[in-house]
């Protein structure tokens, strides 16, 4: 009897592991340190935050990102420059809850009002930038960058179109505003690894969007015992 109640223990503590594991599987939002981390002007992280960062080799300022989007933003530099001749350049990567305050006070000062100061810059901690994942991308010699211009640029294009083989996806795209609260910005892109990407890129939804399918798919996993897709 004892040893039939020790099995029972011991599956019910396992099963218990799988859901619960599961269940942050279906949350990848509430991951400060993940690679799904939500941010936007609803959903912020903690000023307190602070990914450890690395320089990434490539031409530009604020090159600091995770050394996961480092040596990726390395790579599609590189593939960049090998498949169009254009040589990209990091206009801003990682910056810090304080870094993001001060930038938001000085557009406030400048325009006046919190409403107005929304519309250019991300109070602090609802920037990506602070996750460390992200990097405003322009074109070397260029005076089109952090510009909606960048977008028609030959550089601007094949970020758009290429961003995701290496992990990447263009967070704020046109049409989305809605969604992710933020005006078009093709220069802005976010690491999130190559499967996310990837499939991010197929389906042309915002990462809100891709969040709530994720959930979907492990709730129902859960659910039914069914594999979710790859």
């Amino acid at each position: 009897m004892a040893d039939i109640l020790t099995q029972l223990l011991s599956l019910a503590t396992a099963g218990s592991m799988l859901v619960s594991g599961a269940l942050m599987t279906a949350a990848p939002h509430n991951d400060e340190s993940g690679l799904l981390f939500l941010q936007n002007r609803q959903w912020r992280v903690s000023r307190y935050y602070a990914p450890v960062t690395i320089k990434a080799d490539v031409p530009g300022q604020l090159q600091d990102m995770r050394a996961d989007a480092a040596a990726a933003l390395e790579e599609m530099f590189a593939a960049c420059r090998e498949e169009t001749g254009v040589t990209l350049k990091a206009v801003s990567g990682y910056r810090s809850y304080q870094r993001q305050s001060t930038i938001y006070q000085n557009k406030l000062d400048k325009v006046g009002t919190r409403e107005r100061a929304d519309q250019y810059v991300a109070r602090p901690g609802a920037s990506e930038h602070q996750l460390g994942l992200a990097m405003d991308v322009g074109q070397k010699s260029d005076d089109v960058n952090l510009t909606s211009s960048f977008g028609r640029t030959k550089g601007g294009k094949w970020v758009a179109e290429n961003c995701w083989r290496f992990g990447f996806i263009l967070r704020y795209q046109e049409g989305w505003e809605d969604v992710t609260g933020y005006e078009y910005e093709p220069w802005h892109v976010r690491y999130v690894g190559k499967e996310n990407a990837q499939r991010i890129h197929e389906a042309n939804m915002p990462l809100e969007t891709y969040l709530l399918l994720l959930r979907e798919e492990t709730l129902m996993w859960i659910l039914t015992g069914e594999e979710m897709s790859e």
